[in-house]
Parts: structure tokens; sequence; C-alpha cells
């Protein structure tokens, strides 16, 4: 069988255009991928041959015949959506997410629903009631999360492309732990109607890709505004794929030093200097920046992000749709089905939100958490006065082994130090690979840009991609 699994988005698409493949050809390779390695990383939750092979192939439509797999926290028509929480076992979507709608209105094919950590609580992709999700790179480590499963679907060739979304990292995180593209968009560039919520104010969906430019056709048939979700941006959609064509000269690129700390991994810190040193050669200006709420992010966005989650996670309650324990006593129903149906870290989120929430606590935490929130964006509004880009690591260490911080809360939470300042804020950001360690983990570079600058960040991130050969690499599974 010809090995389609391993074509980019773009390549998928024109192959099928041109009629070098057909839509068959590309669903029996990837089919047949998927059967042979899923087994051993566990990157999905529902897989749907039979599904794939129903849909219309209208060369017209730019992604006609392309295969996607979607996070199962966004609500796919008819097909089961769990947020991998035993609680909304057995909930069946009536309606498609906007992001599923435009895709197949762009022709792609949604074949499988990817693992994720509960609720999107999670670094690690640990916490799903199906199991955890295995990095393709070392089995024995962890995908990242808590979109471990979109991750780990495009780094082993399971899928051409996915969806995920990005709370706190949710993206970027594991798109480094796998050796992939992950991006983050702008808050309101894409729609967040039928993504199950986690932190309101805080999610976006976003894709991963095997290239840069790959990211940019996704974002172009996901974003733009939707009436359907009040925090849609009524911004135009620029044309991304334009954006890959130009190069870095004269560009400035910042090095923010609170990104630089003590605890980092050297490898990790060495790979991305090395990153900016090449981008530097291609006639970007690098320079030194300060972000200096940085420090505070995490502890914000744990007051923030859990309040959310609480408030969210108040209507699983037996009645309407999912788990129900049943019971004589309704309030025994609402607390057998809650206590059965969430996980441990779900419940300590909703703990967490709940308290800081609480009456007598709500001006010490949840406010003074939402002050905070603003000076951190405020840096970044200072800093893109001068600067176009600023760059770090996406992760202060690589892919960690599995069960190693599942016991430790507070270790599992600063995995995302580098990328919680960006959600507070609402700016985009992406992570590339820019590098490898000694034992063969991927290591991922962060580039971020003022809000509704995506456009920059695939030009940045499309030269060092040209430049280097970092994404080209596959693991062996």
């Amino acid at each position: 069988m010809d090995e389609f699994y391993t074509w980019t988005i773009k390549e998928t698409a024109e192959a099928l255009r041109s009629g070098k493949a057909t839509p068959s050809d590309i669903l029996e390779s990837l089919c047949g991928r998927v059967r042979a390695v899923d087994s051993k990383l566990k990157a999905y939750v529902n897989f749907d041959e039979s599904r794939s092979k129903k849909a219309d192939f209208i060369k017209a439509k730019p992604l006609s015949g392309v295969p996607i797999a979607i996070k199962d926290n966004i609500s796919t028509r008819g097909w089961e959506t769990t947020c991998a929480s035993k609680i909304l076992k057995g909930y069946i979507p009536p309606y498609d997410a906007t992001v599923v709608r435009k895709l197949k209105e762009a022709g792609a094919i949604i074949f499988a629903k990817c693992n994720m950590d509960e609720f999107a609580f999670g670094s690690s992709c640990e916490t799903s009631c199906y199991g955890p999700t295995f990095n393709p790179w070392n089995t024995q480590c962890v995908p990242g999360g808590s979109s471990g499963g979109s991750a780990a679907s495009v780094a082993a060739d399971l899928a051409v492309g996915s969806l995920g979304s990005d709370t706190g990292g949710s993206i970027r995180q594991p798109a480094a732990l796998c050796g992939v593209v992950g991006l983050k968009p702008t808050y309101g560039r894409v729609s967040r109607y039928g993504l199950i919520a986690f932190g309101s104010s805080l999610d976006q969906i976003g894709p991963f890709t095997k290239t840069v430019e790959d990211a940019a056709i996704l974002l172009g048939v996901i974003a733009g505004h939707d009436p359907l979700d009040s925090t849609s941006a009524p911004a135009d959609v620029p044309d991304y794929t334009q954006a890959v064509k130009k190069d870095v000269k004269g560009l400035r690129i910042g090095l923010p030093k609170e990104y630089f700390i003590k605890g980092i991994d050297p490898e990790v810190e060495s790979a991305v200097r090395g990153a900016a040193k090449k981008l530097e050669s291609l006639g970007a200006k690098i320079e030194e920046v300060s972000l200096p709420h940085t420090q505070y992010a995490v502890a914000t966005y744990y007051i923030v992000a859990t309040a959310e989650a609480s408030s969210n996670l108040g209507r699983y309650d037996g009645v309407q749709y999912g788990l129900r324990v049943p019971s004589s006593d309704l309030v025994e129903m609402y607390m057998k089905t809650r206590c059965e149906g969430f996980g441990r870290e779900a419940k300590r989120r909703v703990l967490l939100g709940t308290f800081v929430l609480s009456a007598g606590y709500y001006e010490a935490y949840y406010l003074k958490g939402l002050k905070v929130r603003t000076l951190i964006k405020q840096d970044f509004d200072k800093a893109f006065e001068r600067l176009d880009v600023i760059l770090a690591p996406t992760s202060p260490t690589p892919a960690f082994k599995v069960g190693e911080r599942l016991d430790d809360p507070l270790a599992m939470y600063l995995s995302d130090i580098f990328t919680i300042p960006q959600n507070l804020a609402g700016i985009p950001a992406i992570s590339i690979p820019c590098g490898f360690t000694k034992g063969g983990l991927p290591i991922g570079l962060q580039l971020m840009a003022k809000p509704f600058g995506e456009e920059t960040l695939f030009r940045v991130a499309h030269a060092f991609e040209r430049a280097t050969d970092f994404h080209k690499k596959r693991p062996a599974i």
C-alpha cells in the first residue's frame, strides 16, 4: 500500500485535485496506518472508517477529500463527543461545532476523534477516562496535553492534520513534545461555538499540522466571525498562505529574559537560542525584552481558569445528558453522578474554582487575578510597540515519563509556565520543531505576535522551517 498517510495537507489536496490519488487511496492508506500503529499510541477514542467513506469529493473545494481528526471536546453532529470524561459518555451532539461545519464545507473528511485530558484539564493526556495517549517518539513518555491525541496523531502520520483546543498551552505544549506545528490563534479569531467549554475567556481552537504552510491553510478555513459566538471577532480573514512567501529581513524579534530561567532544560535552552541565531542569520534583528509580570502568570491562570471551569462544569448533573447514577433522591443523584462521572483532576479544579469564587474570597483571589491578568497583557502590548515577534521555548522540558508528574499537580501545572501568558493576554502563538535532545525527543520553539498577527507568525515560522529540516523527521514506531 502506498504511504499516502505521510503527505501534508497541501500535498494531499493537490494530489486529489490532479488525480494523482483518489479519496479512497488516501483513506485506505491512512486507515491501514491507524490499524497498525494506534494500538501503541492510543491517539484516538473514536475512529470510523465507514463514516469517512461516505463523504462526497468535489474538486473545487480547497480541502476536498483531506482527512482531518478532531479533539474530543469539539462537537460533531451524530458522533459521540465526551471530553474524555465518564460524565459525558453517550452524549451525541445534535449539531456540528462551527469549525467542523467549516471543514466539511471546505470538503474535508472528519474521520476520527482524538484522545485528550478530561475536559482539557492536564498537560500530559493522562487524565482521560479512556486511558493515556503515548508519545510517538518514545512510548514511555507523554505526548503533552491536553490535546495529546491530536498532536500524537499528526506526529505519527495517523492524520494529515488535526484540530485541538488551547486554554493554557494545550495546543502548543503537545505540539512541542511531539515535534509538530501547533497554533493557538488570537482569542476571537476562531469561533468557539460547539467547543465544550473549560475556561471561556481563554479557550481557542487551532490546528496541528506537519508544516507551517499546512497550519496557514487550516486556519484560513476555520477562522472568521461567527454570529453564534459572542466572543468571535468581526475581523477579516487574510490569505495566510501568502505570508509564508515572505522572508524575515528587518523583522524585530525579542527574547524575553523571563523565559530563560533557572530550571529550564539545558538542551531546550540551547536549541531555542540556536533558533534565534538562525533567524538572525536570515536577516531578523534579535534583541532582549522584559515581560516583568510573567512570574505571576501560573498563579493568575489557576485562579481565573479554575473559576471558569467550576462555573462551566456546574451544568453536568445527570439530568439532561451523559451519565446518570440512579437514585430515589434528587440531591443524592447529583452527588453520585458528579462523584463517579468526574476524574480526580476535574474534581480538583472544580474545588479550586469554587473556592476562589466563594464569598469572602472573591476579591482576595478572583478579582485580584483579573487585575494581574491585565498587567500581563500590558507587558505584551508594550513589547509589541517595538517588536514584531517574541521568541521563547514552548516547554521548559522535553516530554517527561508517563506517570512522572501525575501525582504532583504543581509540577504538572508548571509544565505550561511558558504557554499560559499568551492565553491570559489573548495573543496568537505558534510552536514549531527546533531540535531534538540527545535522547531523540523533540524540542519546540514558540513564537508570539500581537493580536491578529498570525500572518507574522507564519512568516517567521516558515522562514525558520525552510532553513532547517527538523519538521521532516518522523518517529520510528
